[in-house]
């Protein structure tokens, strides 16, 4: 027995903790710790396989005792353990994120009996997408994770989180209605949904048929992954949730659909014509994405729609169909989902200092919370793509792998990636200027619990009477919660360690890059040497 064989515990460790979690709804302090053991479990676990596919290929798992291509099959390699490890740790902090929350506001506001056991269905659903080893059993994993967003999105059952629930719901019913058609019509062409003997018996299919085949996944994929344009959901869906839940949202739900379009790309459909749309696809999607956050007033919605235009740097390297466009997309992946998630949890501190979200009624921050000065600082100049951070390494990767492919496209895709990450910058800059260096006298009709004062700064307890908005004046509220502070500096330390470890982790994104860009080592992992096919 290998540590791959314990790889289904990822799925079902969460998914049991979430049953033991219903077990005790009445008893919330019970289900907290129940939850971050899980999670925590779940972590070590795939830190060891993330280890042991260091200096190995694709390991396939068979449950049930069923062999592919018939029974269910979970592959770890490189990219699925590293994934695995960057989600994992993100949802870990935002669960120490959410219970700090549900300790500070008390559990009579937040459904806690329902958040825990819903959030750890959510874990192992994007746990059991990355490890799918056949179509069918993502789209199991795609229905699980998007089954507890549901719930997740609408908790608390406000008007604005109904109608952003029925937007959310709608587009993915028709997105997972795509992806099962593309099934039912993959099996009818080669007789099975396994991925790796699909990609053994797609060459042998008419050219017409890959091509439909393609591009239906394509577009059942491209709008989980919120691509232009199929993305326009995203912004009305996301800022509309509680902080804990849009920020766990930004950082995976939409890179699990980035995932499958690699998955798609490089082990189904290879070298396929119908990849050369992706390059327009790429670029559209981040010019659309950062002219809409240039409009926005809410940061939340303008995080949301620079979250789909650094969507398009990720099909860009894709579209470059290179192994060095692969490593610099594993790379940027593990960044975005570690920072943009960071960037949500500073969001909602800051809508619980200063009453809201908008730009115009903030100001003065700097001043009046230091530490969120600098926990907003750091994340956003790291999204910007400012040297030596992360973000600033993952483009210049990009850029790289264009220059090195050549040709007008990449050219084209590099030039557009440096001007949205300037705009970008330009974005974030003016969320600076507008919340943090203006006077706090300087806001637009501010909130009045930015401006309250408490003998304790800013971790000190805003009584009830104090403020007349409404949000926080029924009862004594702390205003910056210490284990919400920690979990997000804690984040935002990850994404700093992603500049001091960059070496490694582009080391090991190579690697994952070159396993990716050798099919046959995938399907002799799930299929065994004798199988065929593949480029």
């Amino acid at each position: 027995m290998t540590i791959f064989d314990l790889a289904p515990a990822a799925v079902i460790l969460p998914l049991m903790t979430a049953g033991l979690d219903f077990v005790f709804y009445r008893r919330p302090n019970v289900q907290r710790v129940v939850s971050l053991a899980a999670v925590v479990a779940v972590l070590v676990l795939e830190i060891g396989l993330l280890a042991a596919s260091w200096s190995s290929g694709p390991v396939s798992v068979s449950l049930g005792g069923w062999g592919a291509p018939l029974g269910i099959v979970l592959v770890v390699d490189r990219l699925a353990s590293l994934m695995l490890v960057v989600s994992s740790t993100v949802s870990l902090a935002v669960l120490v994120y959410a219970t700090g929350q549900g300790l500070a506001d008390g559990d009579d506001d937040s459904p806690i009996s329902v958040f825990h056991p819903t959030y750890l269905v959510l874990l192992a659903g994007v746990s059991n997408a990355f490890l799918a080893g056949d179509l069918f059993n993502l789209y199991v994993g795609f229905e699980i994770l998007l089954t507890a967003s549901y719930v997740l999105l609408t908790m608390s059952g406000s008007a604005p989180r109904i109608r952003a629930g029925v937007t959310y719901t709608v587009v993915s019913v028709v997105s997972s209605m795509l992806f099962l058609i593309a099934i039912g019509m993959v099996y009818a062409a080669v007789g099975t949904v396994n991925m790796a003997d699909v990609a053994a018996k797609i060459p042998d299919l008419p050219e017409g048929t890959q091509t439909q085949l393609h591009l239906l996944l394509l577009v059942a994929f491209g709008i989980k992954a919120a691509v232009f344009p199929l993305s326009l959901w995203l912004p009305d869906s996301y800022p509309t949730a509680p902080a804990p839940v849009t920020a766990v949202f930004a950082g995976l739900l939409t890179k699990v659909g980035v995932y499958a379009i690699i998955r798609t790309e490089t082990l189904l459909f290879p070298g396929n014509p119908v990849s050369d749309l992706l390059t327009w696809v790429a670029i559209l999607t981040l010019v659309v994405g950062i002219l809409g956050a240039l409009t926005q007033t809410d940061i939340k919605r303008t995080l949301s729609f620079i979250l789909i235009s650094h969507i398009g740097y990720m099909i860009w390297g894709i579209a470059l169909d290179t192994e060095a466009g692969l490593m610099a997309v594993v790379f940027y992946v593990a960044h975005h989902i570690v920072i943009q998630t960071s960037l949500f949890m500073v969001v909602g501190l800051l809508e619980r200092r200063g009453g809201t979200a908008n730009m115009d009624r903030l100001a003065g921050l700097a001043k009046i919370a230091p530490v969120l000065a600098v926990l907003y600082f750091i994340p956003a100049m790291n999204l910007g793509g400012i040297p030596p951070f992360s973000g600033f390494l993952g483009k210049v990767a990009l850029i790289d792998a264009s220059v090195q492919k050549g040709g007008w496209e990449a050219y084209t895709m590099a030039g557009v990636g440096v001007f949205v990450s300037l705009l970008t910058l330009m974005v974030l800059a003016r969320v600076w200027n507008r919340v943090f260096w203006r006077r706090p006298e300087d806001a637009e009709f501010p909130d009045p619990i930015l401006l309250a004062r408490t003998g304790d700064g800013d971790y000190g307890v805003l009584t009830s009477g104090q403020t007349a908005s409404g949000a926080y004046s029924e009862k004594d509220v702390t205003l910056l919660p210490r284990t919400m502070v920690g979990s997000t500096a804690a984040l935002v330390a990850v994404g700093v360690a992603l500049t001091v470890f960059a070496g490694p982790i582009f080391d090991f994104s190579g690697a994952a890059a070159h396993s990716l860009d050798d099919q046959q080592t995938y399907i002799r992992a799930v299929l065994g040497e004798a199988a065929e096919g593949g480029r």
